[in-house]
């Protein structure tokens, strides 16, 4: 039998809800549903958020994680949101990159036209300082 229990679990989930809100997780599937998502999230390489999980299981783990209020559940509207903010974050990023990169690459070009401005102006000088050697 799994213990906690699903209801202890459900109540836990959804203490952080104010009156008048729709609890984030209204169902045994529901808690079952985000447990497993928590569990593959361990199996993939996250770091457990609670002690003692050496050698249990990462279903266990989670579950226990959910228990301690270690893991908070969101809501699909909350989720939309944040992968909304993310997806910004990652494209401002991207486009930050490229104009660092644009930036960096008009520096080169001013430093090779320059320093080919600056050869051309030596081999300049030292053709007239060679024809006035000769004459």
């Amino acid at each position: 039998m799994l213990r906690p229990s699903y209801s202890d679990l459900i109540e836990v989930v959804n203490s952080d809800i104010e009156p008048g809100e729709q609890p984030v997780v209204q169902s045994r599937y529901s808690i079952v549903i985000a447990a497993s998502k928590r569990a593959r999230q361990l199996i993939d390489g996250a770091e457990p958020l609670v002690g003692g999980s050496y050698r249990k299981k990462p279903l266990s783990v989670s579950v226990d994680e959910l228990y301690k209020g270690k893991v908070k559940l969101i809501g699909e509207e909350e989720a939309e949101a944040l992968e909304n903010q993310r997806a910004l974050a990652e494209e401002m990023a991207a486009q930050a990159e490229e104009a660092a990169e644009l930036n960096n690459s008009e520096l080169e070009g001013e430093t090779e036209a320059e320093a080919l401005s600056q050869a051309s102006t030596l081999e300049a000088e030292s053709a007239e300082e060679g024809n006035g050697e000769a004459t």
